[in-house]
Order: C-alpha cells, then structure tokens, then sequence
C-alpha cells in the first residue's frame, strides 16, 4: 500500500474510533444526574474507552481501534437528599461518578483528534488529486 493510502487508512480507523469515543462521552454526559431508581440503589456509572494501536497485516498499516471499554470504578458521589426517590433509610442519595469538568475535556481532546484525522484524509486526498494532474499532464 503506497504511503498517502496508508497514512488515509489509518485516519480512517482514528475517525471512527474517536467517533465511539464521542458517543460514549455524550452518553456520560446525558447520565450525569441519573441516580438509581429505589431506595439505595447504584446510579448510573460513568463509561470509559480505551484505544489499541495494531497493524493490519492485509494492508500492511497501523490502525487505531478500541481496545476495550468499560466502567470506571470511582466511587459514587453522596449528597443528603432526604424524600428523593433514591434515597437511602439516613436520607442520603448516590449519584453518578461523572465529572462534567473531565468530560468536557475528553470530549474537547476527541474532537481535535477527529479534525487532526479529517485533516490527514484531506490532505491525502490534495496530494492524490495532484499526483493525478501531474500524470495527465505529462
């Protein structure tokens, strides 16, 4: 595979593995508040993704896939919400261990790796375009 469409793959899979990111962040994010539903019960915990580095040995380039995912095990916050739905016998609520602030983060860090993809497979596609000109010209 000539360097431009292995450099466009593996953009490519960084596209699409920074798009589950996203998906997952949003999805954090939608959750934020969502406590469990009887009294005492687990509220909704925060997702994780991780990704791999691996070459694609039919292509002969690296590309970028989720490795695993998962939930992070911090621990929950607890607020004394007495009368809550959720609310244990002392009056006290867990609640999600999503923190706006590092989502907003991942989620600003996920977009710039999408554009820095996009820009790569746009580039690969200028340099195409023009290897071809070149050819018709001569």
């Amino acid at each position: 595979m000539d360097p431009i469409s292995s450099a466009t793959t593996t953009a490519f899979s960084g596209l699409s593995a920074q798009s589950i990111r996203m998906k997952i962040i949003a999805e954090n994010i939608a959750n934020a508040q969502s406590t469990g539903r009887t009294p005492g019960a687990d509220p909704y915990r925060r997702k994780m993704v991780a990704f791999a580095n691996v070459m694609d040995e039919a292509r002969g380039t690296a590309m970028v896939q989720v490795d695993q995912s998962g939930v992070d095990k911090a621990p929950f916050k607890v607020e004394h919400i007495p009368g809550h739905p959720a609310a244990d016998a002392q009056g006290n609520v867990k609640l999600p261990n999503v923190d706006m602030i590092v989502e907003m983060g991942d989620m600003k860090e996920a977009l710039h790796s999408y554009d820095a993809n996009l820009q790569v497979i746009r580039q690969g596609r200028e340099m195409m375009s023009g290897l071809v000109d070149l050819l018709r010209s001569t």
